[in-house]
């Protein structure tokens, strides 16, 4: 009988001709259990931080969460194309971040995925502004869908997209903390789309003053700005939406990831005045069927509730600063680049990179490293993570990497 490993390898369509392979049979907390094997009896235990890419953000197994879900499945799952029906799990969770949103964003439309929040968000600057141009950052990811694919542009050039062109015409691209770039957004430009803080390129902060300079000369030439925070939401960057963090309030805002509270959820975000573009001329201007699915938004409700009560957005700060403190004077770390509990340890070589995520996984320790930064790994742990906790995992990834030196 072929094993299940076998199986995903013959059977699920694969992103990578080397996967983890690490077979999950539970999870809870800031932990992943393998099914038991010799030695293990109990399964070997991983610390997970990776989050599912900074999705699991108040841990794995949450009980509210969990709850949530079982008690909306009961209830109704899927009922009518999005937008036709009054379902309650989406109004709840629409009201309830209107509660603490500025005024500009106060309007969801709630979608899938982060690569379709990105779609939504472009569809919309396009039909907001009449215009056509626009811009984006270089070393961004958006997803990978065909609009998404088209403003991305990885250090490598056309890496990534030529195997897929012809793509979405008119875009171009900005050097990202480059205050002089900002001059090519222009009159022509419908919306530039930014990361406030760049996550695939290896934790890239904004420059002081960077952000509210794009904000200015997008207001000048009456541009939209879009905030891409689906890596950055949701508490992980040290404040609910790392907006707040900088002071810079954009015109539409890309959510997903732990906006699902581990179930599959995304939305963009706009005033009522911007999104209502899509309502007319044509109707049903965007459409999609399981955006916003009631279980999913019962879901993320529920997470964001739990990151509101236990205040996560601020205890990310200091676990945050507690990570980055025991690890930033180890011999083998040559920076540490960190928005509260979204982190970069730079060891500025990428073979000491992948030996050392060979070490950690023996270790039971699960980190990945960035598209478009081979040179250093991530630490994004769920933000329920312990002080405790902190000091055991970085205790391991110190003797991992002390086997560098």
């Amino acid at each position: 009988m072929r094993t299940l490993r076998q199986q995903f390898l013959e059977h699920v369509g694969q992103t990578s001709p080397s996967p983890l392979m690490i077979e999950v049979a539970r999870a809870g907390g800031v932990y992943l259990w393998t099914p038991p094997c010799d030695g293990h009896p109990g399964g070997r235990r991983f610390f997970d931080l990776i989050s599912g890419v900074s999705v699991s953000n108040v841990g794995h197994g949450r009980p509210e969460v969990v709850e949530a879900v079982r008690r909306q499945a009961a209830e109704y799952m899927h009922t009518m194309v999005y937008g036709e029906m009054v379902e309650a799990p989406q109004v709840r969770y629409a009201a309830r971040l209107a509660e603490l949103l500025p005024e500009e964003l106060r309007s969801v439309y709630f979608v899938n995925s982060g690569a379709e929040a990105v779609e939504g968000a472009l569809k919309l600057a396009k039909r907001a502004t009449g215009r056509r141009g626009i811009l984006a950052f270089r070393r961004a990811y958006h997803g990978s869908t065909h609009g998404a694919l088209s403003v991305m542009s990885s250090p490598e050039g056309d890496e990534w997209r030529a195997p897929f062109e012809p793509l979405l015409p008119g875009v171009d691209w900005l050097a990202f903390n480059d205050f002089n770039d900002l001059e090519r957004v222009t009159r022509q430009t419908a919306c530039v789309l930014v990361e406030p803080v760049q996550g695939e390129a290896g934790v890239r902060l904004p420059a002081p003053g960077f952000l509210q300079e794009l904000r200015r000369r997008c207001d000048e030439t009456g541009t939209l700005l879009v905030f891409d925070e689906v890596q950055t939401g949701m508490g992980r960057s040290g404040a609910l939406f790392a907006f707040m963090k900088y002071g810079v309030v954009p015109d539409i805002m890309c959510v997903a990831k732990a906006f699902g509270g581990g179930m599959p959820l995304g939305a963009f975000i706009s005033s009522r005045e911007t999104m209502s573009g899509l309502s007319h001329d044509p109707s049903l201007g965007h459409i999609t069927t399981f955006g916003g699915h009631p279980v999913c938004c019962a879901a993320g409700l529920a997470a964001l509730e739990v990151i509101l009560k236990e205040d996560l957005s601020a205890s990310a700060e200091t676990k945050g600063a507690l990570c980055e403190e025991l690890l930033c004077g180890h011999p083998a770390v040559k920076e540490v680049r960190r928005a509260g509990l979204l982190m970069a340890v730079e060891l500025g070589d990428s073979a000491k990179m992948f030996r050392v995520m060979e070490l950690f996984r023996e270790r039971g320790v699960l980190s990945d490293w960035f598209l478009f930064c081979d040179t250093a790994f991530r630490i994004s742990p769920p933000l329920v993570v312990t002080p405790a906790e902190v000091r055991e995992s970085c205790a391991i990834i110190s003797g991992c990497l002390d086997d560098l030196l």
